[in-house]
Parts: structure tokens; C-alpha cells; sequence
């Protein structure tokens, strides 16, 4: 029988065992910073009906779709976590409590191509609150408060929350009497990190939007002001009461500003910044993009804002929310291409490997279980191998701890455990054997999965 070359797909990502522990620990500490917050957990199918999820149609995303035939279903697998949540909240409002908090972390697919950074199949770690009808202006300074501290409890330092509001720019370019080509403006500017501020003036002129000189110019004089937030927040007072909307987001951007401050954001990790725009044209408020300060090559590596109507493809009702998204897969890849991966974290599946030196395995069973109890992951290795060949297979899959177990331990009521790091042995009861491995691990486990090193 010909055998098949083992592979993975293009634009997939599997990672070695350590990597994948430093991930679920990434995770883990996302889960227990968007709890905090009072977020519950919400987990969607990664396949729904095709109408359902392309309620909305045409673009990039109908093109970049996985969709397939099953039978006569039209399905598709989810390309993001915020289409599912509008399906969920419009289907399930009757039984929500608002304003709803949820966040999800979980797996989308996109059949774009695949490069360097980017994938096919990727996590998205999402949090949204949905509001009913209304939904106060504290939430939009909330949202990334809750990504700062996720961000430092990862361990990340040089990073910096961009923030714009979308009714500042609808308003700008209503003055200039630009309204009805505001989106595709809006568009363009995004995009001008990516390809600076000529060619973006290139592109306003051009046939498609068709700006003059005049026009083009004003609105990158307007996107370049720059400063401390108290000082673009004070120029953008000199254009108040020349439109409502203009006047109306120039407030909001102010409230938001206080309250990242009451959050507990220092001002070195947030800034006013007119170029932010975002590409989607459903955020009408406050929008975010996060960057780290030493790869500004990298782009945005977390997103979002706020949005007047969630749910419009699938009810009546009104369901304004404000929302952001890290792309962990995506942000992993980046941390371990840099540099920036904890490598001194404990991976090891396990806390504790027991070596039994007699053929009755019990007592080896026993104390497996008292530790398991105490909380300490433990493995029995029963394998017919070497001495050596088990310590190496201890040291491969870095275990901190090795028990030994013979048949004088065992009548005199001790284990033999050795620090596998620093080579210490020491005979210890059972309860002892906890408390010392416990001490041990507690000193092992600190440390963050990111070592930023930016001051």
C-alpha cells in the first residue's frame, strides 16, 4: 500500500506541543480578563445556513467564503464571530438579558490567499455588548480598557489604542459637502498607513471619487493633526458649530478620552488619531486600532467600534452595540516571529513524572492520585525502558519534577522527588511531596506568555 506524504494546508497553522500550551495559556488569560469584565462566554457554530450568513451580501467576504453543498443545504463555514453574534441575538432576544455581554473566542475561515501572517483558518477572540434600543456612551471607553488590561496581562508593554469616531469624520466631510462620498473617502484614508499620504491623494483624485486639489488637500491637513490628545481635541474645537453630527461625535470623542482615563488607561497607551477610520462601513461611532509601538510594519493587531444596529438582516428591532477583535492566530504568529514568546514558561503537559522501581505499580497508582487531588499534574511512566532513556523523556517535554518510587521507599512511607532543573533530591512523605512540588511550581509558573522587550 502506497503511502499518503502527511501535510498541512496552506494557511493553516499547527503548532509543537510547547508553542500550542503558550497559546491556550494566551487564551486562557483573555478568558479570565474578559470575565472580570462580566462578559459571559458564548460559543456559535463554525457552519450555518449560506442565507444566514451572507445576509448582507457582495464584497470581499462573498468571495473569500468557504461554501459548500451538503445534500440541498447551502452551508458556509463563519468568516468572523460578529455575523453569527447578530444571528444569536436576533434569534434568542426574547430570552437575553440586556445590555447583553458576550465574548467569544473561536475559530474562522477565510479562502483569501494565503501568506506570510496570514491564514485561512484562524482564531478570533471577540468581545461585544449589545444594547437594546440604547446602549450608554461608557461602553465605548470600556471596550478598550478591557484590551489594555488584556494586553498587559499577557505580558505586552509598547503598545498603543488608537481611537477615532466615525461622526467626526461624516461630519468633516459633510462640511466640505462630500457626504455622499464619505465611505469611499473614508476607505482610502485607511489605508494610509500602508501607502502614505501621496498616493492616498493620488487615489482621492482620481476619476473614481474625483476630489480636487482642494478637496484632497483639506482632508489630509485635517487627518494630520497630531499631538496629545489634549491638543487634538482642542484643534478639532475650532471646527465646532459648522455641522451637527461634526459637533455631536467631537463630544463623544471627548467622553470616551475621560473615561479610558477613569478605566485606569495611562495616556502612553491611548491616542486620538484622525486617521483611524476602519474599512466597514456599519461602525458609526468611536472606532479602535491597536499597534504595537516597535512593529508599526505589522498593521493593527486588534479592532473594532461601535455600531448603530447589529441584527438589521435578521429583525426589526434596534440593537446598537460596540465591539472589538484581537486576531490571535494572526497576533501569535507576529509574538513568536519577533521574538516576543515567553520560551522560559512552564509548556510541560505534566508537573510531576513518577517512576515506579517495583513491578506492583499501586504504589505508584496512589501517590499519582494524591497528587492529582492536590492539584499537581501528574504522569506514571510504566514503560519497559532505561533509567536514562525515562529522565531524557522527562527533560524532552521539560517536566520540573521527577518522583522515584522503590521498594525502600515504599516500606519506609517516603518518595524520592528531584528538582529536575537544579538536580536537588530530597525523601519526602506524601502530604510533604505536595507542599514541597507545590512551593516549587509556584515559583515556576510566574511570568507572563509575552516578555515585551520594549520599556
Amino acid at each position: 500500500m502506497s503511502k499518503i506524504q502527511p501535510r498541512t494546508l496552506s494557511g493553516f497553522m499547527e503548532l509543537l506541543p510547547a508553542r500550542q500550551a503558550q497559546f491556550d495559556r494566551m487564551v486562557e488569560i483573555l478568558r479570565e480578563t474578559y470575565s472580570l469584565y462580566g462578559f459571559t462566554p458564548l460559543d456559535t457554530p463554525l457552519i450555518e445556513a449560506s442565507e444566514v450568513l451572507l445576509a448582507k451580501g457582495g464584497g470581499e467576504t462573498e468571495k473569500q467564503i468557504y461554501r459548500f453543498m451538503k445534500g440541498d443545504t447551502d452551508l458556509s463555514l463563519r468568516f468572523d464571530l460578529t455575523v453569527p453574534l447578530a444571528k444569536y441575538v436576533a434569534l434568542n432576544y426574547s430570552k437575553l438579558t440586556f445590555p447583553f455581554r458576550r465574548f467569544q473566542i473561536g475559530k474562522v475561515y477565510r479562502g483569501e490567499r494565503a501568506q506570510r501572517g496570514r491564514f485561512r483558518e484562524f482564531y478570533q477572540a471577540d468581545i461585544d455588548v449589545i444594547g437594546d434600543g440604547k446602549l450608554d456612551i461608557s461602553n465605548e471607553a470600556e471596550i478598550p480598557a478591557i484590551i489594555y488590561q488584556a494586553f498587559t496581562r499577557l505580558g505586552l508593554k509598547r503598545f498603543q489604542i488608537r481611537v477615532n469616531n466615525r461622526k467626526v469624520l461624516n461630519g468633516f466631510y459633510a462640511m466640505l459637502g462630500l457626504t455622499e462620498k464619505s465611505g469611499e473617502i473614508m476607505r482610502t484614508v485607511d489605508k494610509l498607513d500602508k501607502i502614505g499620504a501621496e498616493k492616498v491623494k493620488e487615489l482621492l483624485m482620481e476619476e473614481e471619487i474625483g476630489l480636487t486639489d482642494e478637496q484632497a488637500g483639506e482632508i489630509l491637513t485635517f487627518i494630520a493633526i497630531t499631538g496629545s490628545n489634549e491638543a487634538v481635541l482642542s484643534a478639532l474645537e475650532g471646527y465646532r458649530g459648522r455641522n451637527e453630527i461634526f459637533d455631536q461625535g467631537l463630544d463623544e470623542l471627548n467622553t470616551v478620552v475621560k473615561y479610558l482615563a477613569a478605566f485606569g488607561v495611562p495616556q502612553t497607551h491611548f491616542a486620538v488619531d484622525l486617521t483611524i477610520a476602519r474599512g466597514l462601513d456599519y461602525y458609526t461611532g468611536t472606532v479602535y486600532e491597536t499597534t504595537m509601538l516597535d512593529h508599526p510594519e505589522i498593521g493593527s493587531i486588534c479592532s473594532g467600534g461601535r455600531y448603530d444596529n447589529l441584527a438589521e438582516y435578521y429583525t426589526d428591532k434596534q440593537l446598537p452595540g460596540v465591539g472589538i477583535s484581537i486576531g490571535l492566530t494572526r497576533l501569535f504568529f507576529v509574538l513568536e516571529d519577533q521574538g516576543y514568546l515567553n520560551d522560559a514558561l512552564n509548556t510541560a503537559p505534566a508537573d510531576v513524572l513518577i517512576l515506579p522501581m517495583t513491578d506492583d505499580l499501586s504504589p505508584a497508582i496512589a501517590l499519582a492520585t494524591t497528587l492529582r487531588q492536590a492539584g499537581i499534574r501528574t504522569q506514571i511512566h510504566a514503560e519497559q525502558k532505561k533509567f536514562k532513556q525515562k529522565i531524557s523523556y522527562a527533560d524532552k517535554l521539560s517536566i520540573p519534577y521527577a518522583v522515584f518510587l522503590g521498594e525502600d521507599e515504599i516500606s519506609s512511607g517516603v518518595c524520592a522527588v528531584k528538582d529536575l532543573q537544579s538536580g536537588e533530591q530530597v525523601k519526602l512523605s506524601p502530604a510533604e511531596a505536595v507542599s514541597h512540588i507545590q512551593a516549587g511550581l509556584d515559583k515556576l509558573n510566574q511570568g507572563k506568555p509575552i516578555l515585551d522587550k520594549g520599556e
